[in-house]
């Protein structure tokens, strides 16, 4: 007899084996079959709308995917746009140019007659111009902010603040104004002038761009000392868009020191001393990221001083009860280049405190 899948009679002849049928071999598994083009329908749904025995299948979609191609292009877009900023930034580019050298001028002020003192320095000021002045810092406010065509507010609040910064550092810290520090001072600076200022303390000079005294206030530690540590200020501070690139600040301030001699005891007569200080700072980028500041003038009336004093190194007071020496200022030679006028004025006799 032959197997349950032979033909009744056995197979005809000619005919392979049922061993050696050629679709035997053949594996139809589930992805061959999903990835058939066409569909046979079922009994069922031939019988119901007589549709025709196979049906087409939907192509299946090859490559990326919709989502994997969003991906990609957001990929490209981000790149893109970090490549972008990368070479255009924000912030407006730093002129590169050397900074313009400090022009200075120091006026000193002779006194008419003896330097009134007293022992009271609350005395001393109430008596004086600056009885209203504000003391230390309080003095040198900041005005209200408004921003430029070019600069942001926050800008120009660095600005304003950076100058006064210089203005405490330079005119207010006692180890500036007896001790002989110059590094508050000098960090505030912009890189390109610390050339300039290091020349002008290693090798001062009357020229208009050596001075130490056109940098910063600092008295002859070997002749005065600080009464009070109060020292009274008043002035102002005007911020204004010079061009694209440069921010200007103008301070003008007059400073008033309570002296009395080096050494002197408690009970020792104290004079009072005035610096007028008009001071132009520029900055560009760099400088307003770096909190520092180019010094462009310098322009300083101090007394009472006597005129034949040097007062390029440093000041030298006239304290209470002194008078100027006779003599006018050190001599000009109009055959010299380089070098600045000497000059020299008179301390108005409403400027000295009523003792």
């Amino acid at each position: 007899m032959g197997g349950p899948g032979d033909p009744p009679e056995g197979t005809p002849e000619g005919a392979p084996a049922g061993g050696e049928d050629e679709y035997r071999s053949v594996v139809f598994d589930e992805s061959f079959v999903r990835a058939a083009r066409l569909q046979e329908f079922s009994a069922r749904e031939r019988m119901a709308d007589h549709s025709p025995a196979v049906r087409r299948r939907p192509t299946l979609q090859r490559g990326l995917s919709r989502q994997a191609l969003l991906l990609v292009l957001l990929i490209a877009i981000a790149f893109g746009t970090a490549i972008y900023m990368g070479v255009r930034h924000p912030y407006p580019a730093a002129v590169t140019q050397t900074a313009e050298p400090l022009r200075m001028t120091v006026i000193p002020l002779a006194p008419q007659s003896a330097v009134p003192g007293t022992a009271s320095t609350d005395q001393l000021y109430g008596n004086s111009p600056a009885a209203q002045f504000r003391i230390g810092a309080e003095g040198i406010p900041l005005p209200a902010v408004r921003r430029t065509a070019h600069f942001s507010d926050s800008q120009v609040v660095t600005a304003l603040t950076t100058a006064k910064d210089y203005l405490v550092e330079s005119s207010l810290d006692p180890s500036v104004l007896t001790g002989g520090a110059t590094r508050p001072v000098r960090i505030l600076l912009d890189p390109r002038q610390l050339d300039q200022f290091d020349q002008s303390f290693e090798q001062p000079a009357a020229d208009g761009r050596h001075a130490p005294t056109g940098w910063l206030i600092r008295f002859d530690a070997g002749r005065a000392q600080l009464a009070d540590k109060g020292i009274r200020v008043q002035g102002t501070l005007q911020a204004a868009e010079s061009d694209a690139n440069t921010l200007e600040v103008v301070a003008d301030h007059t400073f008033v020191y309570a002296l009395k001699p080096t050494g002197a005891n408690a009970q020792a007569k104290a004079s009072l001393f005035t610096v007028r200080r008009e001071l132009t700072f520029r900055f560009d980028s760099d400088d307003l990221r770096m909190h520092q500041a180019e010094l462009v003038t310098s322009y300083v009336q101090a007394g009472p001083l006597a005129c034949s004093d040097d007062a390029v190194s440093r000041l030298r007071p006239l304290l209470a009860g002194q008078t100027a020496k006779a003599g006018g200022p050190a001599g000009t030679d109009p055959y010299a280049t380089g070098s600045a006028t000497a000059v020299c004025g008179s301390l108005a006799r409403s400027a000295q405190p009523k003792v």
